[in-house]
């Protein structure tokens, strides 16, 4: 599903990335994954989410790097919860991650960060140095 960010939010860090995304989450019991497309001033023009089951959500790099595209992106920050309660990323989460970053780069596109969300903690893949 692709939606138009009403007002134009600055994600200029972890604490705003995790502002923004923290209200998608509340009261989920399924894997989601959002996505914000960015424009060159870091603002969110576009946002995307993707439904996932109970313990886990593809990162579907095609429709986010067909996305990217066709709207111009500077960068990306991805953001997707995790309802067992636990905000690390697991093996999948990273290797998906790698794998989305590659096709980024290899198009010009910034993937900014990668949240994952667990009740209300929260991690960043670029604070642990995984992108």
């Amino acid at each position: 599903m692709l939606q138009r960010a009403e007002t134009p939010v600055a994600l200029t860090g972890v604490e705003a990335s995790r502002s923004f995304f923290a209200p998608c989450f509340a009261d989920s019991t399924r894997e989601r994954l959002w996505v914000a497309h960015l424009d060159d001033e870091a603002y969110c023009i576009h946002l995307a989410s993707y439904d996932g089951g109970v313990d886990s959500v593809d990162i579907p790099v095609r429709a986010i790097i067909g996305d990217a595209i066709r709207l111009d992106s500077a960068g990306i920050v991805l953001a997707h919860n995790h309802p067992s309660g636990q905000a690390m990323p697991s093996r999948s989460d990273k290797v998906a991650t790698r794998v989305l970053a590659l096709a980024a780069e290899a198009i010009d596109l910034t993937l900014l960060d990668h949240l994952v969300f667990a009740g209300d903690d929260c991690t960043s893949f670029r604070r642990m140095g995984l992108i």
